[in-house]
């Protein structure tokens, strides 16, 4: 199985190793917690292993992964609910809806690729929503509380990924 395996140190950037290869990436403002502290809005990121669930692509600027996971276009409508006490907290909301919730489709390249880490599925409500593998923006320092890859290392990594295969964030 081929996993991402993700050390980090201190801060917000970290090292991934992807089929014996190192690659620079982001996690969270806030570091790294056990997944057991982790908590709605606090910028870090879970340690522990995460399935790699499904993921979503820009179709207008990107092309379709490879990869043997369920990819499905982004629109204009999707978003994911972070609002804790709600019924559909750290799950895909239409964008509009009544909770909080973030927009997916987004003008930077974050969200070109994302790929949704089963961190908190099915949800805790509180647990932290909405931690997924994705782009690094270019002038980023940190993510939310997600791992995020340069493009170029990001889309080498979807053309192999899997269902069954892990992000594994350790320290």
């Amino acid at each position: 199985m081929p996993d991402l395996r993700v050390r980090v140190g201190e801060g917000s950037y970290a090292k991934a190793v992807w089929q014996g290869r190192d690659v620079d990436c982001l996690i969270g403002r806030s570091g790294a917690l056990p997944a057991s502290d982790k908590r709605e809005g606090d910028g870090a990121t879970p340690l522990g292993r995460w399935q790699v669930l499904y993921g979503f692509y820009r179709a207008d600027r990107v092309a379709k992964p490879k990869g043997k996971l369920l990819w499905t276009p982004l629109t204009e409508r999707d978003g994911w609910c972070d609002g804790a006490g709600d019924a559909l907290y750290n799950q895909w909301v239409p964008v509009g809806y009544g909770a909080s919730h973030e927009v997916m489709w987004r003008e930077d390249a974050a969200y070109d690729y994302v790929v949704v880490l089963s961190h908190n599925q099915p949800p805790v409500d509180g647990m932290g929503s909405a931690v997924f593998l994705h782009v690094w923006r270019e002038e980023a320092t940190h993510t939310a509380g997600c791992v995020a890859l340069k493009a170029e290392d990001l889309v080498g990594v979807l053309d192999e990924l899997g269902l069954g295969d892990a992000v594994e964030v350790v320290v």
